[in-house]
């Protein structure tokens, strides 16, 4: 549908003798006609900022909305105001179906402006773009049905056909290259539709409940306690997740997942993760597992940021994996999990984490020396474990970041 957005954006630049950009309701830039104007005022900040970055910031959102943009069923014009990087007053076309707003049309004004009869002919043409967006968001929302059957199928004929059943829907696209994105928790309908993506859905949280996806524990529900560490983000309860399918021009740059996580964390959610790229959809189930282990390492550990890939999560790659398979706690460990010992569960973790460096524990903790080396002797006796042998070490530290992993 891009090549027709384009044509109708030429035809009204052609009718209104002015360039136009054609932009979704969420101010996400689709086409935008040429512009081979001398006119140095006609590139203003906002204006280069929208083609360069395929998108405008919150704050120019907010100020366009101001003059009453979403509600419009007719022609906005919008003055200049320098000081918001408006340097050419604006004329806006709603770009509605059906009485809702699906994107706007956006011209730059003059003197003397387009009379009624110009302006209602570039209307009509922005009619027709309104059904294109609403089609598109159709076919959008007539995929999540597809999409969420393949990441909850069970393996083998059930998933087959899933994915079978997704790629006639998706078409040649089917075939492209895609990230999966996860964004948990996620509370309510997933949206209609998400620029730059083939498919999005709510599916069970990763981990919830006795059959909580194929991610298994790696994304189980995380209590009031915040794990070892005392710089965890606090624990937060869903029954779901938003999957995202991304459409990607290059496995290198991840750039439009990352946009597409960001966009969607401002709506809801606490954490994204990103899975590795991938071609076809054969592989969209095992996609989902490293996204939604993403999420949940970012979750349980700040140093990641809320969006996470998951060729970034380090250990936590393989703590997901083997929680996908059950429970993964040690008994010799479980004691560092009681609330009175968590002090001594972060002390360990660190030292571990610092490879078993005392001087840059210490210095990280704030303690000195013999109080790291008298908790770290308290951890000993409450394990029985070794810190002076390299697997009683491995298993400790592997259990505090399963830990921290599951909160």
């Amino acid at each position: 549908m891009k090549g027709d957005y384009q044509d109708l954006v030429d035809e009204i630049s052609a009718l209104l003798g002015a360039p136009a950009t054609l932009e979704n309701r969420d101010f996400r830039l689709i086409a935008f006609g040429a512009h081979d104007s001398d006119d140095d005022l006609a590139m203003d900040p906002v204006r280069t900022r929208s083609i360069l970055t395929r998108q405008s910031t919150a704050a120019v959102r907010a100020w366009f909305e101001a003059f009453g943009i979403a509600r419009a069923t007719g022609p906005v014009r919008i003055p200049a105001a320098p000081d918001a990087g408006v340097f050419r007053g604006r004329i806006c076309l709603p770009v509605r179906y059906r009485g809702i707003v699906q994107g706007y049309v956006w011209l730059l004004d003059q003197e003397p402006g387009p009379g009624p009869e110009v302006l209602a002919a570039a209307m009509d043409v922005a009619e027709r773009i309104g059904i294109l967006l609403a089609e598109e968001a159709k076919a959008g929302a007539d995929l999540s049905r597809e999409f969420r059957a393949v990441l909850t199928a069970g393996r083998g004929w059930e998933q087959d056909m899933a994915v079978a059943a997704l790629r006639m829907a998706l078409g040649a696209g089917a075939d492209g290259l895609h990230a999966v994105v996860c964004v948990t928790p996620w509370t309510g309908e997933a949206p209609a539709s998400v620029p730059g993506t083939a498919a999005v859905c709510t599916v069970p949280r990763p981990g919830d409940g006795e059959d909580g996806g194929r991610a298994g524990g790696a994304g189980a529900e995380r209590g009031s306690a915040s794990g070892p560490g005392s710089g965890d983000r606090p624990a937060r309860r869903s029954g779901q997740a938003l999957a995202v399918l991304v459409r990607l021009r290059s496995a290198e740059v991840l750039v439009p997942a990352e946009g597409v996580a960001t966009r969607l964390l401002a709506q809801g959610g606490a954490t994204a993760g990103i899975a590795e790229p991938h071609r076809g959809l054969a592989a969209l189930p095992d996609a989902w597992s490293q996204a939604s282990a993403a999420a949940v390492a970012a979750a349980a550990q700040p140093r990641f940021g809320t969006v996470a890939r998951w060729s970034a999560i380090g250990p936590y790659r393989m703590l997901a994996a083997l929680a996908a398979a059950g429970p993964v706690g040690d008994p010799a460990t479980r004691v560092l999990r009681e609330p009175a010992h968590r002090e001594l569960a972060r002390t360990a973790e660190l030292f571990l984490d610092c490879a078993g460096q005392a001087g840059r524990a210490a210095a990280a903790l704030g303690i000195h020396r013999q109080t790291l080396y008298y908790r770290l002797g308290r951890v000993e006796q409450l394990t029985g474990l070794d810190l002076d042998d390299g697997e009683d070490r491995l298993l400790l530290h592997m259990a505090l970041k399963t830990a921290r992993l599951h909160g």
